[in-house]
């Protein structure tokens, strides 16, 4: 018999008044979830309304794919009549998701005299307040330095804490409404971007590293750190990423490649223990160098099936065009990705929630709402 339960978060009504990208990926998160999000702008759209990139008619590809399932209401926020119905669409959710300044009508006290259980959470750039964007916290997060190849600071492309700050929010969400059905109570979640990434920082041991040892880290181009890791040139001029974490996959290295014997002189060579993550990356430089004449000789796809083959971790790089157009994996036949037809860009592959519930599914991708469609519907039921 075919389970039929509803979306996990269906019944879960929430509101957002937000830009850019944590905010909205936290609330679309929990849209695809199953939970009711309904998206607030200012009449014309906010900040991020036109951001790039566009299509050809100048939608924003941006601004749709992080508002699919939700839906849209414009307001005049900075009329009273607009500040009013606000409040009485976030009182009647009973959940609020912002990145705005929480002050005024938008302040936690204010409207928690119209919802005395309101679950509010709000993110900001620093802890103290001050304003932040990701490519300006990603800077003081000391991973800049470390990546690429040299000392030049190196800003990742990814959003990384925009990223994990939605997914804190979306958390945070889930817990505060949890504790509500328990206690009968609301709160106000504060979220600090800067925080987000410290706690990363420090989850992932950078902190400690440093007091224990006074050691930082150099870059290291596409090596791996504490382990051995490396991207080579192919005969075709393209290049793979290899990883060599187990003593199974440091096996499967020599045997793909054929120069099992040479990689184990290495050892005894350089003092080193390559069964080991350390000594492997101890080594790193002379692995390279009995092993990158192989890769020279084998194209990038000879080279990559023989490693798979052998047990080694290997990954082509592509461009976003040949994961688009070429990979399987980024396609229909991936259940999380589905078509649809989305108002002003066109018909497009769209992911849902990566996570697969076997009781509960989420559903498939739903297009984003063009700005304000939902206005007149949403504002006629609370009439």
């Amino acid at each position: 018999m075919t389970d039929t339960r509803p979306a996990p978060l269906t019944g879960l009504k929430i509101v957002e008044i937000s830009a850019f990208v944590a905010a909205p990926l936290g609330s679309m998160t929990l849209a695809q979830l199953g939970a009711d999000v309904i998206r607030i702008d200012p009449i014309g759209g906010n900040i991020d309304a036109n951001r790039w990139p566009i299509s050809d008619d100048g939608t924003s590809i941006y601004w749709a794919s992080l508002n699919k399932g939700k839906r849209s209401v414009t307001l005049d926020l900075k009329s009273e009549e607009g500040q009013k119905i606000a409040t009485d669409l976030i009182a009647e959710a009973g959940t609020l998701i912002t990145n705005l300044p929480a002050r005024g009508w938008l302040s936690y006290e204010n409207l928690k005299q119209h919802r005395e259980d309101l679950v509010m959470l709000r993110l900001g750039g620093w802890h103290d307040g001050s304003p932040a964007v990701d490519y300006t916290v990603n800077a003081a997060s000391g991973f800049p330095i470390i990546t690429g190849d040299d000392e030049r600071p190196v800003n990742n492309a990814v959003p990384a804490w925009d990223v994990a700050a939605g997914l804190y929010i979306s958390n945070g969400i889930m817990a505060a409404e949890l504790d509500r059905r328990s206690s009968g109570k609301g709160q106000e979640i504060t979220l600090a971007l800067s925080d987000v990434m410290l706690a990363t920082v420090g989850n992932l041991g950078y902190i400690a590293e440093v007091q224990a040892t006074g050691k930082t880290r150099g870059a290291l181009g596409n090596g791996l750190y504490g382990a051995y890791g490396q991207s080579f040139e192919c005969a075709d001029g393209r290049q793979v990423m290899v990883v060599v974490i187990s003593n199974k996959h440091w096996r499967g290295l020599g045997k793909a490649t054929g120069l099992s014997e040479k990689l184990e002189m290495i050892g005894p060579l350089l003092d080193v223990d390559l069964s080991t993550e350390g000594g492997r990356f101890e080594a790193r430089e002379a692995i390279d160098a009995v092993v990158r004449p192989w890769f020279a000789a084998h194209g990038s796809e000879d080279a990559a099936r023989l490693l798979a083959e052998a047990g080694v971790l290997v990954g082509g790089f592509q461009a976003f065009e040949e994961l688009v157009n070429s990979d399987p994996r980024c396609s229909t036949e991936n259940p999380m990705l589905t078509e649809i037809d989305q108002p002003g860009v066109g018909r497009v592959l769209a992911t849902r929630v990566p996570l697969k519930f076997g009781g509960s599914p989420a559903a498939d991708a739903r297009p984003a709402p063009t700005l304000g469609r939902d206005t007149e519907a949403v504002l006629a039921k609370m009439e």
